[in-house]
């Protein structure tokens, strides 16, 4: 069945702007809420507004460009004629913070449904349903309730007399389970907290020492800053190759501290920009072109070192201890496969690999920077293939 979302976005914060203005993560809230809900499969997203002052039309601007549904309308009337007969309509409560999980909990129902709070002081400022509860903002109910409720108003309490009428027709009680409650927004310092909250569980797994212990004050600074920006997250997948591209060609070069620096520089951005992506509800393709090219491409800077040492320097020997250190990561990654293995964020990958040859490098140790890599990947090749066979024995 179709799913639309409604959001309202009328009510006024402690300062005399909009709630659904409030910043958050970067955007404003009401982005959040429509992100939200185009994740859960709500489409089209229709913002209840009475004026539509310029940031609001900018932020809507911005959810198209994404590829978000979203469109603002005045009257309850329009909105109610913008949902296809007999779907179903996501509610979002005008300064309400869901989280992503509630928001697909509801919207996987398949009959009207109001997520629900405990009354009790904590959730004093939410709306009260009956002596036991509140409703928690978020509610899915019959599109054509919306029309007929609509007809009968008039006037800007869509919401919550959606809510009462879902009640009276027998809308299913759904309590938020622990960990989904939701926030009541009226005003930027009620929403630090949860914006800080998204920030910290953006970083997500590491599966690799140099991402878990030295890169995470560098992502959440630049996370934090970039953020607000109108960066895209795949504008730093490919900053990451364009810069391991030209760290290949600044070793042919013998370029090599230029050239090491680049790769550092690397190391983060397709971090960032997967925290990034997570923080606007628009998670990067797995398999995407860019993102597969940097574990290649950095066996090809590699390569790239080998060749300039083989020809300037130690001969053909550089260039062979290259290749095996090559051939032996991508035997490593071929064992590993996506299986997770104990003690996993000490084998070679490409952050560490690329970390693991700055001390070389800055002793000008180059040709002990390749030996050094390619027992580092031959080392991981023969744990991983010993691991997974004991596994599998087991």
């Amino acid at each position: 069945m179709a799913i639309g979302a409604l959001i309202g976005a009328y009510q006024e914060d402690d300062r005399g702007g909009l709630k659904a203005l409030l910043p958050l993560a970067g955007r404003t809230l009401l982005e959040y809420q429509a992100r939200c809900a185009a994740a859960a499969g709500a489409a089209p997203i229709v913002i209840l507004v009475e004026r539509v002052p310029a940031a609001l039309h900018e932020a809507i601007d911005r959810l198209r460009r994404e590829g978000v549904a979203a469109v603002a309308v005045s009257d309850a009337s329009e909105a109610a004629t913008r949902f296809e007969a007999g779907a179903l309509v996501l509610l979002v409560g005008d300064g309400v913070v869901p989280t992503v999980d509630l928001l697909a909990s509801c919207a996987a129902e398949v009959e009207p449904t109001i997520a629900t709070i405990p009354d009790d002081e904590a959730h004093a400022g939410f709306e009260r349903i009956d002596a036991h509860s509140r409703w928690a903002g978020v509610a899915l109910v019959h599109g054509a309730l919306v029309g007929a409720t609509a007809a009968m108003l008039g006037d800007w309490d869509l919401q919550s007399t959606l809510l009462r009428r879902s009640l009276q027709d027998g809308a299913r009680r759904h309590p938020v389970v622990v960990g989904q409650e939701p926030v009541l927004a009226d005003s930027a310092e009620h929403l630090a907290g949860f914006e800080r909250r998204l920030v910290v569980a953006s970083r997500g797994a590491r599966r690799d020492w140099a991402s878990r212990y030295v890169l995470p004050i560098i992502e959440d600074f630049a996370t934090e800053r970039l953020m607000d920006s109108g960066v895209r997250p795949q504008w730093l997948i490919w900053g990451a190759v364009a810069l391991t591209i030209s760290a290949a060609f600044a070793f042919t070069r013998g370029w090599f501290g230029a050239a090491t620096a680049m790769l550092v520089a690397a190391t983060p951005l397709d971090l960032i920009a997967r925290r990034l992506a997570t923080l606007r509800l628009r998670p990067l393709a797995t398999h995407a072109l860019s993102q597969r090219l940097l574990w290649p491409l950095a066996g090809l800077a590699m390569l790239a070192l080998g060749w300039r040492l083989t020809w300037h320097a130690t001969g053909w020997g550089a260039f062979a201890t290259a290749l095996a250190a090559a051939a032996f990561a991508e035997a490593a990654r071929i064992e590993r496969g996506g299986v997770h293995l104990p003690g996993e964020i000490w084998l070679f990958s490409r952050r560490n690999a690329i970390l693991a040859a700055v001390p070389f490098a800055l002793f000008g140790a180059w040709t002990s920077a390749l030996a050094g890599l390619a027992l580092y990947a031959a080392g991981s090749f023969f744990f991983i293939q010993h691991v997974r066979h004991r596994l599998q024995g087991d």
